[in-house]
């Protein structure tokens, strides 16, 4: 189904809009790790928010939210004909209450973002199925990870990124089936593996050679010594290994007609990033078990079809320009919606049918009113158009926006965007002069001491739990707030965007993520698969 076809079968037009913007617009709906103390508006109870104390609506503690305390339809009101439908979405927007956080069906998990069916889980953004897992990124079923990103099904972890089932793994990137490594890149099916990479089933390697199991347990001593001077020593040399490492033009695995980059069990795919088990999914990023879908940040988990540009989705079906809607079908222009059908312009509904701006309608009212509102949107050109970026109820270096777009606030500002200054709170001048060298060092009183990140100075602790697995993995303490670790991790990836290149080996024409005049050597598939050791 093209573009064009899904757009007539929603009946919608076309948008306009470049794909690149679009998924930064829907992006910059989503606060995906900042939180905030702030009183909820229904208890006054104290709560951990994605919405800072100043939000400019009520926001409710997550129990309540999802309680039957309060009616969203206690908020509708008539649709004005005479006014564009955005500035009545606005007034709508001020005055539903909204949930504090994300987190569903979790245990010890309240400081935490977008997080389900997770335990003893602190700071992460985007974990399933996770249990004790810290300050971590798009997570699902691991345990006992920390500092990681794109990980699956995997334990033991720290520094970890793009893995799956992985096992007692430091600083492990881009990797599968793999126990008992450090510093690889790379590598699929091997254990006991250090500065290593484009290897496969191999065991006990180093620096891209067969090694003893003492020459292994040698460089572990050496590198991996709780040492924090050990600790970057270790990462200078991996960076000298990724250097030389022959990359994969697209880390696409086990597709048909797919382009993009990091897709996993998909077909006819376009454009398409961080997905998998996807179907004709065009100009996304992170979907799963989903088909037909056009311009979407996050849909899936469950099963979405039909959905055109759109941030949030899960379970839902036949929905266009709509934000966090779980289990619906048949919504325009929602947020906030979950067990909905048929409604247009509505906030926070559940388990509602033939609502328009949270006003209850009959079948009848509804379908006689919605092609009259059509002909409006046309007539104020809004028909369609994602919600002004105005509209959006995070600031945008809040959002996720921020982390793969990143703007000035100058920018920011001048495109219709809100910023938000830092907290003052957060940079208080640090409790202890310095942090100890060594892991052995560090006594259990560091648990309650104030730390200042060593880039940009913002105030952050290290957690008991924490500093357990520190030991255990006899790893030094972190000198860069959480906040850093993430952009670092982040910065490791390359753009959701394709660009063209020429494998250096066969000179086939190929796509990649790699941006023009890249330094890293990428080959296309057959090539990578016969250069891997």
């Amino acid at each position: 189904m093209t573009e064009k076809e899904l757009c007539d079968k929603l009946g919608i037009p076309l948008s306009e809009v470049p794909h690149k913007e679009r998924i930064r617009e829907l992006m910059a709906w989503r606060n995906e790790w900042k939180l905030y103390h702030r009183t909820c508006d229904k208890s006054g109870e104290k709560i951990i928010s994605a919405y800072a104390a100043d939000a400019p609506f009520k926001v409710y503690k997550n129990e309540i939210w999802w309680g039957d305390g309060w009616d969203a339809l206690d908020y509708g009101r008539d649709y004005d004909f005479s006014r564009p439908f955005f500035d009545q979405y606005a007034d709508l927007q001020k005055v539903v209450p909204r949930e504090g956080t994300s987190v569903f069906n979790s245990e010890n998990c309240d400081y935490n973002s977008h997080v389900r069916m997770s335990k003893n889980c602190y700071l992460n953004s985007l974990a399933v199925e996770g249990e004790n897992v810290m300050y971590s990124y798009w997570m699902v079923k691991d345990t006992d990870v920390v500092d990681s990103s794109y990980t699956n099904n995997s334990t033991l972890g720290y520094e970890c990124t793009h893995g799956e089932k992985l096992y007692n793994t430091i600083m492990v990137e881009e990797s599968n089936n793999t126990s008992d490594s450090a510093f690889c890149y790379q590598v699929r099916g091997c254990d006991h593996c250090m500065f290593s990479s484009n290897i496969a089933n191999k065991s006990y390697y180093l620096f891209n050679k067969p090694c003893t199991k003492e020459e292994f347990e040698e460089a572990k001593k050496k590198y991996l010594n709780g040492s924090y001077t050990s600790w970057k020593e270790a990462m200078a040399q991996f960076a000298t290994i990724k250097k030389s490492t022959i990359r994969r033009a697209a880390n696409n695995i086990n597709c048909e007609n797919v382009t993009g980059d990091h897709m996993f069990n998909s077909r006819n795919c376009e454009n398409a990033f961080e997905g998998k088990d996807s179907e004709d999914v065009y100009n996304s990023v992170s979907t799963g078990d989903s088909k037909d879908l056009y311009s979407i940040y996050s849909a899936g988990w469950p099963r979405c079809e039909l959905i055109y540009y759109s941030s949030v989705s899960r379970g839902c079906t036949d929905c266009r320009f709509c934000y966090y809607c779980w289990h619906s079908n048949d919504l325009t222009y929602c947020d906030s919606c979950s067990s909905c059908t048929s409604c247009f312009g509505c906030i926070g509904l559940r388990h509602k049918k033939y609502c328009i701006l949270n006003k209850q309608y009959t079948k009848e009212e509804y379908e006689a009113l919605m092609p009259k509102i059509v002909e409006h949107l046309k007539s104020t050109g809004e028909l369609g158009k994602f919600f002004p970026h105005s509209l959006s109820t995070f600031s945008y270096n809040e959002t996720s926006a921020n982390n793969f777009y990143p703007l000035s606030k100058e920018e920011a500002i001048a495109g219709g965007w809100s910023w938000r200054e830092k907290e003052k709170q957060d940079y208080l001048p640090a409790t202890i002069p310095a942090l100890p060298e060594n892991i052995n060092d560090a006594p259990e009183t560091i648990t309650k001491e104030i730390l200042a990140c060593e880039s940009c100075s913002k105030n952050y602790k290290i957690i008991p739990q924490e500093l357990s697995f520190y030991q255990k993995m006899n790893l030094p303490l972190p000198r860069f707030c959480p906040t850093c670790r993430h952009a670092r991790r982040l910065s490791l990836d390359n753009p959701l965007e394709l660009f063209n290149d020429t494998c250096p080996k066969c000179k086939m024409q190929i796509q990649t993520s790699y941006p023009p005049n890249h330094p890293e050597t990428v080959y296309c598939d057959a090539c990578y698969l016969e250069a891997m050791n």
